[in-house]
């Protein structure tokens, strides 16, 4: 175990000193605005403010999925949010989402602008808005938005939780990453045992329980975060693996996990769509080279 001294609470917890760890900078007790900022706007009935975070990537990979079933009041414009520089404590985005977090969405369909926010609201506003990948028979409905809203209660524990305390806390402890990568792997042993019976997580069909569900576990299945493949033998989990390399078969997919990236290859990194083209002449090595 840790050698550090052990800590005793106070009895009132006050905010003097920074929490450490990579994102220190933008943690505060306290929500609202920090300054005045107004947001943009392009020309698209849909407006993303987002990053291209497993959350965000969930949206942008909503979006393209609609796109390619023909549903035009799809089009987005995807605006970039530079969370780590505190985008998300300008006041134009804390109007859209007061709880200051990527993605928020405004629908500029309609004769006022509605605003979206929180990911799991987000992609259900969407598949009710064009009738799209939410079954509307009871069973399977309630079989989708269950997943769904798995993913919603899991998640903080493999990310707030496992890939805080393993990649991103100033020091390594054994109790916390002990605690939440045992959770992390309980929670991928519940998927696998269900995609051992189910081709999708809410049945036969492809859902927004698959979509919100990907870019955590199927990226965390493929490696892709917090450099814990190995640590957490994710190869193991065989029907993990087996559909989330179906989902990335899906073209769809892949442009969505393209939108507002900055990292990777930067011909994976589109930091902002406004348009289909946009893949084929906006990634960064394209900017890059132009």
């Amino acid at each position: 175990m840790t050698d550090a001294p052990e800590y005793t609470p106070p009895k009132v917890w006050s905010w003097n000193k920074a929490s450490g760890g990579r994102f220190a900078n933008i943690n505060r007790p306290i929500a609202g605005p920090t300054h005045e900022k107004e947001l943009p706007v392009g020309r698209h009935p849909l407006q993303l403010y987002s990053l291209g975070t497993p959350n965000g990537v969930k949206v942008t990979i909503m979006l393209e999925e609609l796109l390619a079933l023909g549903h035009a009041g799809a089009e987005y414009d995807a605006w970039l949010i530079k969370i780590g520089e505190g985008d998300q404590f300008g006041s134009g985005f804390v109007a859209i989402n007061p709880n200051s977090k990527i993605p928020a969405l405004l629908d500029r369909s309609g004769p006022e602008p509605i605003r979206v926010f929180e990911s799991g609201a987000i992609l259900t506003y969407l598949a009710e808005k064009f009738g799209a990948f939410l079954p509307t028979e009871p069973a399977k409905r309630a079989e989708c938005l269950s997943w769904l809203f798995w993913q919603m209660g899991s998640a903080p524990y493999l990310g707030g939780g496992f890939g805080h305390f393993y990649a991103y806390a100033p020091t390594k402890m054994e109790y916390p990453i002990d605690r939440f990568a045992m959770e992390t792997k309980r929670q991928l042993d519940v998927l696998d045992r269900r995609l051992a019976e189910s081709e999708y997580l809410g049945g036969a069909d492809y859902t927004i329980a698959d979509i919100a569900v990907f870019p955590w576990y199927g990226g965390l299945a493929k490696g892709w975060l917090y450099g814990a493949a190995e640590f957490l033998d994710v190869q193991s989990y065989r029907h993990v693996n087996r559909w989330a390399d179906a989902l990335l078969e899906r073209p769809a997919v892949r442009r969505g996990r393209m939108v507002n990236r900055v990292q990777g290859e930067p011909s994976s990194q589109l930091h902002e769509r406004h348009e289909a083209g946009d893949f084929e002449t906006k990634t960064q090595d394209k900017v890059a080279a132009g």
